[in-house]
C-alpha cells in the first residue's frame, strides 16, 4: 500500500492558525493524505498553548511537532506529559515534561514520529540530535519512520538527512520558515527537504510583522513579536511512502494560498 504523508511547515501566529484551520481538510482531500505531522512551535507566534495544539487537532493534525520556542508558554507542560500525540524534540534533558518521538497505530500499519532539534548556533542545551535519533530508532520496529528536524544551519539538516538516508522514511527540516527548494527522494528511499517552509501571513518576515521586523534590524528596543495579518499561504510536503517496506517513493513540496 502507498502511504501520503503530509509534513505541514511552522504555523506562525492567528493568521497561520486560522488558515491551517481553513485549508488543512482541503489539502488533505485533494492530496489523499492519510497521516499528516505539523509543526506548532509558533502557534502562539513564540510558543504553542495547549488550546492552540487542540485547534491544530480539530483541524486535521495526526502529530504536533515542536522546536526551540517549546517552553516558551510554560502552561504547555502539563500538556506534553498528557498527550501522547504532541512531541518535543528528544534531544531534551530526560528530566523535561512530555516525549520526543512515538508510535501511532494506522490500518496500514504502525508510524513512528521523532522530533528533534539541531545544535549549530541554537542557544540551546541539549543532547546530540544525532545520537538521540539513533536511539529511538533502536527502540521502534515501525517501517514508516519520520523525522521533523527543527535546526537553523541548512548544512545540519543536510547532513541529518544523508546520514538517515535509507533508515528513515522521511526526513524534513523545519524553523526557518523559508520553503527550500531540494525536496526530492534521496535514492536508498529517504524523502528530503531542508525546510518546509510556515503556515502564516504571506505578506511577513516568517510571519512576524513586517514593520514591527524592519524595525529590529534598524536598532529599534526590543519588544514582544506581533504575528502579521492578512492572507495566508500553508507550505509543506507530501511524501509517497510504501507501507511494506518503509521506502519513500515520491517527494512534493507544496504552496497552498
Amino acid at each position: 500500500m502507498i502511504v501520503k504523508v503530509l509534513a505541514v511547515g511552522d504555523v506562525c501566529g492567528r493568521t497561520g492558525l486560522d488558515f491551517l484551520r481553513s485549508k488543512l481538510s482541503y489539502v488533505k482531500n485533494t492530496y489523499g493524505i492519510d497521516f499528516t505531522v505539523v509543526n506548532g512551535e509558533n502557534a502562539n507566534v513564540v510558543g504553542v498553548t495547549p488550546a492552540q495544539c487542540e485547534d491544530i487537532f480539530r483541524a486535521g493534525a495526526d502529530v504536533i511537532t515542536l522546536g526551540t520556542h517549546t517552553w516558551t508558554r510554560t502552561e504547555i507542560r502539563e500538556h506534553l506529559d498528557k498527550s501522547q500525540r504532541t512531541l518535543r524534540p528528544v534531544n531534551f534533558a530526560p528530566q523535561c515534561p512530555g516525549r520526543g518521538w512515538g508510535e501511532y497505530s494506522r490500518p496500514f500499519g504502525k508510524v513512528c514520529v521523532i522530533n528533534a532539534m539541531g545544535r549549530y548556533s541554537l542557544d540551546t542545551n541539549t543532547d546530540n540530535p544525532f545520537v538521540c535519533i539513533d536511539a529511538a530508532l533502536e527502540d521502534t520496529d515501525a517501517k514508516i519512520i519520520l523525522v521533523d528536524f527543527h535546526a537553523e544551519a541548512t548544512s545540519e539538516k543536510l547532513a541529518a538527512g544523508y546520514y538517515y538516508e535509507g533508515r528513515v522514511s522521511a526526513l524534513w527540516g523545519t524553523h526557518t520558515h523559508v520553503q527550500t527548494s531540494d525536496c526530492q527522494t534521496l535514492p536508498f528511499g529517504t524523502g528530503y527537504i531542508t525546510d518546509l517552509g510556515m503556515t502564516g501571513a504571506r505578506r511577513s518576515v516568517l510571519g512576524i510583522d513586517t514593520e514591527q521586523s524592519i524595525g529590529k534590524f534598524l536598532g529599534d528596543p526590543p519588544q514582544r513579536y506581533n504575528g502579521a495579518e492578512g492572507p495566508g499561504k500553508l507550505e509543506g510536503a507530501v511524501f509517497e511512502i510504501d507501507s511494506e517496506t518503509g521506502k519513500c517513493l515520491k517527494s512534493e513540496a507544496i504552496r497552498i494560498f
